[in-house]
């Protein structure tokens, strides 16, 4: 208490690299009359007079006096004379940015790749944040914290990050191999976006960085047999270089016995049958041409098999000229039924046009005698 009787002069000398806002420590609050205010580089000072804001001070040395503060005079009519001590408060905001900020993804982000269809996606990175307006901050999220720290803001700030995040990268119309190329164009984007939004409580986000965006394990592993696969390209080059390889090793160590060296040429010889096997998959199959046929009539078209029904018993199967015996022999008549494959059912036989010449050469019954 003493020594708020005697310290009349009123500064922060910040010794941290966290802390946002700082209230000054007076005993009751009591600011003496005349009192010197000393707001550095890289800081603001709001004056804060029974609970509301009356003055903000840019970096500079100010001398606390009622003829110094207009605004002051009319929030409070001096009942003791303008030389009594003020009951008031006074806020240093430190406006330098705060850069040791990380966000990251706790969920995954599913986006539409047009090459790969849906994808998960995580994705983390550092910003940093600026108070650009020290009255808003001070109503909206410091109220009457002595120290507002960045720990207190992560949360939020991550939060409206992360809500940001999945929209960019939607909209971002870029393929999925291709977005560590578009991360600087996207964070500022996310820079800009961000900063919007936290306008209404003072503070901006001048620096956004995406450090990485990553695939889950299994699509990353899939991803490397795919570059694998493209790296390996030619088999033959690469059976070579192998061989080439396993030679030098061996020229670097002769001591090596027999067993090493065959262990070599089995090497180069099943690389290159590899080779062989897989040039041989990718060049184009040939038509396999058949061996030609000796000279000669083709072979007859097979006959169509017919049946007939006889005393209702089905009798068959009879070609064209069992038929004709048939018919020579009284069985097949022109009211005998008739049926053959792709018929949908019996038929006497007048009834089928390809019988007719076989029916026309029936004898007649013989008259009555």
């Amino acid at each position: 208490m003493i020594r708020g009787e005697l310290i009349d002069i009123i500064e922060w000398l910040d010794d941290s690299r966290d802390t946002i806002a700082w209230r000054f420590p007076r005993h009751d609050n009591e600011i003496k009359m005349g009192a010197k205010l000393i707001v550095r580089e890289g800081q603001l000072a709001v004056f804060v007079n029974e609970g509301r804001i009356a003055d903000v001070f840019a970096p500079g040395t100010y001398t606390l006096a009622t003829q110094n503060l207009p605004v002051l005079s009319t929030l409070k009519g001096w009942k003791y004379g303008f030389d009594s001590p003020f009951k008031a408060e006074v806020y240093f905001f430190s406006t330098r940015q705060f850069t040791d900020l990380k966000w990251g993804t706790q969920n995954p982000i599913i986006v539409r790749d047009p090459e790969f269809g849906a994808v998960r996606l995580r994705a983390f990175g550092g910003y940093s944040l600026r108070v650009i307006d020290p009255p808003l901050l001070l109503r909206e999220l410091v109220g009457t914290d002595p120290q507002f720290r960045t720990e207190e803001v992560a949360e939020h700030l991550r939060q409206r990050i992360v809500g940001q995040l999945g929209p960019a990268l939607a909209n971002a119309g870029v393929p999925m191999l291709d977005l560590a190329a578009n991360q600087h164009a996207i964070g500022e984007r996310l820079a800009q976006a961000l900063s919007a939004e936290l306008a209404p409580i003072g503070v901006t986000i001048p620096r956004f960085v995406i450090e990485n965006i990553s695939l889950p394990p299994e699509v990353e592993a899939a991803l490397d047999k795919r570059s694998q696969m493209g790296i390996v390209g030619n088999l033959d080059q690469y059976a070579r270089f192998q061989a080439a390889n396993a030679m030098e090793q061996a020229a670097q160590n002769p001591g090596g016995g027999m067993g090493e060296g065959m262990g070599l040429g089995m090497g180069m010889a099943m690389g290159q049958q590899m080779a062989a096997a897989f040039g041989a998959a990718q060049q184009p199959q040939q038509p396999v041409q058949q061996p030609t046929a000796p000279a000669g009539p083709p072979p007859l078209p097979p006959q169509q098999q017919w049946y007939i029904a006889v005393n209702g018993q089905q009798q068959g199967p009879f070609d064209l000229a069992g038929l004709q015996a048939q018919a020579g022999s009284g069985a097949l008549t022109p009211a005998t039924l008739v049926w053959r494959t792709g018929m949908a059912q019996w038929t006497p036989a007048q009834q089928v046009p390809e019988l007719a010449p076989l029916l026309s050469q029936t004898p007649p019954p013989l008259p009555p005698q």
